[in-house]
């Protein structure tokens, strides 16, 4: 069959109209189906980082927007495996326009260093924002998107919490995946806000001394509040970044849902195309037949004609669908996923086997029956 593959490229490509509208047509949906495949292997299928491996995260069981008492933070510390513990507390707010949008979290920054090993610093000292009250650390992608320095000042207007804070930039730090965050002191919201909503946490990020104590930590959490008016979940931090996803909608759902969809059209695509080249090429094919081709190598000749097609349009598609997830890069970096997204070597090697397995199923019924034509049927063939 190899042998024949010059003859299929040429009738791939003889009727050129059609045969460009069917590669663009491949490659757009290839490149779509790229991009949600990508998403979904970052998000699912990807291993953690080994910081990511250790840490463990306690929320509330009902929801992330619901707080806990910050009196379960020195229960979890006395757990056996907890290396160290500290809250969270995600404050929202408006920096300058309601558009400016990054993370913006309270934290304990005597115990942050701990729990987050792999920020390192490179202006200011974590000191300095560890003893000043109205302290703030940022990332360096943040403090250059909006042309920000060690010492400058920085508001944000509350909306989930009616206050609002005063801020210092006392140290920007370089992490891989969260350089657009920005990071404050717990005790200074506290301090702001009336009593009523004082001492409560929205979540406790632990450190365990292992990753195989990872399951067990959180086992412990968990029966550990049982029993408790507020109950919680504790998962890993890969989980809990998923989990938070789910204020979108029901993420692996909605990939699984358009990567069928999109596969659907390709099958479609090709099988319209290949019919149509089939019932004007009948009479060539009956040609083929009395110069000795057999209806195996007809058959072979056809299916490949559209995995050729195919082949092309994956290979751009899979072009195309690296260059939308290159642009994911400039998401907010609180879906940490999307900082490196990228058409990984085995994700363009299933889209490929993928377009050239879709192609062959489109085009098997005309080209099985084409096959089978007799030669004077064929030969007859006015269209």
């Amino acid at each position: 069959m190899i042998r024949h593959l010059p003859l299929m490229f040429r009738n791939a490509i003889r009727n050129r109209r059609r045969s460009v509208l069917t590669i663009c047509s491949v490659a757009a949906s290839l490149c779509l189906l790229g991009v949600m495949m990508a998403l979904y292997q970052a998000m699912f299928l990807s291993p953690p980082t080994k910081e990511q491996a250790l840490r463990v995260i306690t929320r509330n069981k009902i929801s992330l927007t619901n707080p806990m008492p910050l009196s379960y933070r020195h229960k979890i510390a006395q757990i056996p495996g907890v290396r160290a513990v500290t809250v969270g507390q995600w404050f929202g707010g408006v920096y300058k326009d309601s558009k400016n949008f990054f993370a913006r979290i309270a934290v304990e920054p005597e115990y942050f260093e701990q729990v987050y090993p792999e920020y390192k610093v490179v202006q200011g000292s974590m000191q300095d924002f560890r003893k000043e009250r109205m302290a703030c650390a940022i990332g360096k992608d943040l403090a250059k998107k909006f042309d920000l320095k060690l010492g400058d000042r920085m508001t944000l207007i509350g909306d989930i919490f009616p206050v609002n804070l005063d801020f210092t930039i006392r140290a920007i730090f370089d992490v891989p995946i969260d350089n657009e965050s920005m990071y404050f002191s717990l005790q200074y919201l506290y301090d702001a806000l009336p009593a009523a909503q004082r001492d409560q946490a929205g979540w406790f990020t632990m450190q365990a001394d292992s990753p195989e104590s990872v399951s067990r930590i959180s086992q412990a959490v968990d029966d550990m509040f049982r029993n408790s008016p507020v109950q919680t979940r504790t998962e890993s931090e890969k989980a809990f970044q998923v989990g938070f996803l789910s204020f979108f909608g029901d993420i692996k759902s909605f990939l699984a849902s358009i990567c069928a969809a999109v596969t659907f059209t390709i099958l479609l695509v090709t099988a319209n195309t290949m019919a149509m080249s089939v019932r004007e090429r009948v009479r060539e094919i009956g040609v083929l037949k009395t110069l000795g081709y057999t209806n195996g190598t007809i058959l072979g000749i056809i299916l490949g004609e559209a995995a050729v097609l195919s082949f092309i349009g994956g290979v751009i598609g899979c072009a195309l669908a690296q260059g939308i997830a290159i642009q994911f890069h400039s998401m907010p970096a609180f879906i940490a996923e999307f900082k490196t997204l990228t058409i990984l070597p085995p994700v363009a090697a299933a889209l490929l086997a993928v377009a050239v397995l879709i192609g062959l199923t489109g085009s098997f019924v005309p080209a099985w029956n084409a096959s089978r034509t007799g030669i004077i049927d064929a030969l007859r063939y006015t269209g």
